[in-house]
């Protein structure tokens, strides 16, 4: 698909420049439109058929659905390097309404963080299944999910046990899952009633079709769409979903222009399945366009690779991670403590902070690289020993350390001459991988 043009939206918009927008240019605030950092409604001036002309040139082919306050779809493009994915995969953990521990797993579930390149990886809502076929206790449960306040999503074919829950639930905006053949005209009237979201179920992608044209016809708000998945059957599961996509995104197909929902959760109900397979389910389907997930385990060692997973898909390939460029302070450095050297690129400065980081005190000079590792900023001459001396000088190091001596990356040997004539400082050169920065210094510092 062709990237928006800000000069298209530009023609869209006033064009009087009357900086109501918080932007100085209407130009300006085209850019922000079409990066999502602005709203169309922040243009208070906007009005009639601009403004509808611009909301259908901005809605994304695969449309954004709410689940609570949690986003999912809004994709633009079949592959991320493209452009960029917008909303991470939302991963909800099923959790059965007769289920004695309930409050207990949901709270697990809502506790459960991981940090990796200071971002917190976690779960984003729970998915509350009608196991015990009782209305009267599937309401009860989906009132104590609602104490945990995480997104959720409804599971029931009984649309009677669906409506007990939505009589208490719908202003959080669960997702109903969901609608099949049987249960299509009951399902599209309480998702119309409650204005909830409703997933829609069929692994025959024509019957898929029809039953979201018909839901949408009903006047459904939004539509999710579960393709089924059968880990007995992966090529098949994934063909649906690249088809559902590639229709979404290259012909504009409008009944599959909403996001789609995975169920790793299901490789649980094939005899001797369990976490290992669940995992790889999910990994496949992380890769492939799933815009949300219903899992059943939170072990963390299943769990981790998937968040992790998931934080490198959606890290804008336009935008390498990257940290501020400057000096950083780790423990209680002193006058005496040694000084190293890094990029700013994510990746490399965690790596680096997280192996001194409680065994050294030190400081870190993080160079400007434009978000580029060690290797690659040394060949594209993004690391530049005159930075490293301005950075040197603009956080007066040379008074807050007495030595004078630098310890850089074994990557970086070469620059060392360079370093040494910009800074006038003595350059030590370190170990290629940050884990052996500590016995360097116990090794070298003092000598």
């Amino acid at each position: 698909m062709a990237r928006k043009s800000p000069l298209e939206v530009y023609k869209m918009l006033p064009g009087d420049n009357c900086g109501e927008c918080g932007e100085e240019t209407c130009m300006a605030f085209a850019s922000k439109l079409i990066d999502r950092d602005a709203k169309i409604e922040d243009c208070p001036r906007l009005k009639g058929k601009k403004k509808e002309k611009l909301i259908e040139y901005l809605t994304p082919p695969v449309r954004e659905v709410k689940i609570g306050d949690r986003t999912i779809g809004g994709e633009e493009v079949i592959y991320r390097h493209e452009l960029t994915y917008f909303n991470p995969t939302a991963y909800f953990v099923a959790i059965s309404d007769n289920d004695p521990s309930l409050e207990e797993r949901a709270r697990k579930v809502k506790s459960f963080v991981m940090e990796r390149f200071k971002t917190d990886l976690k779960f984003d809502g729970i998915a509350i299944r009608n196991k015990s076929g009782d209305p009267e206790i599937f309401k009860e449960a989906v009132e104590k999910v609602m104490e945990i306040e995480m997104p959720m999503i409804l599971c029931s074919f009984n649309p009677e046990v669906i409506e007990r829950a939505l009589e208490v639930s719908s202003q959080k905006r669960p997702l109903i899952y969901g609608a099949i053949d049987e249960n299509l005209e009951e399902m599209c009237a309480l998702a119309t009633n409650y204005e909830c979201p409703l997933a829609v179920i069929s692994s025959d992608l024509r019957k898929l079709w029809e039953l979201s044209t018909i839901a949408t016809g009903s006047g459904v708000p939004s539509i999710v769409l579960d393709p089924v998945t059968d880990s007995l059957n992966m090529r098949g599961t994934l063909n649906r979903i690249v088809e559902i996509r590639h229709q979404a995104i290259e012909k504009r197909a409008d009944p599959f222009r909403w996001p789609i929902l995975g169920v790793p959760a299901a490789s649980w109900l094939v005899e001797g399945n369990g976490y290992w397979e669940e995992a790889v389910t999910a990994a496949i389907l992380q890769n492939r366009f799933v815009d949300a997930m219903i899992l059943n385990t939170i072990e963390t060692w299943a769990i981790l690779p998937l968040l992790t997973l998931r934080q490198n898909i959606y890290t804008d390939p336009r935008f390498p991670a990257r940290v501020e460029p400057g000096v950083r302070e780790i423990g209680s450095p002193n006058d005496e403590s040694p000084v190293l050297l890094t990029t700013n690129f994510a990746l490399t400065y965690y790596a680096v902070e997280g192996d001194v980081e409680g065994k050294l005190d030190c400081y870190i000079i993080v160079a400007d690289t434009e978000g580029l590792a060690v290797e690659p900023s040394i060949a594209g001459g993004k690391l530049r020993a005159s930075d490293v001396a301005e950075i040197i000088k603009e956080n007066k190091l040379e008074e807050r350390v007495k030595h004078k001596k630098l310890i850089i990356p074994g990557a970086a040997a070469r620059m060392r001459g360079d370093l040494e004539d910009s800074t006038g400082w003595e350059v030590l050169v370190g170990p290629k991988d940050s884990s052996g920065i500590v016995d360097f210094v116990e090794k070298h510092w003092k000598k």
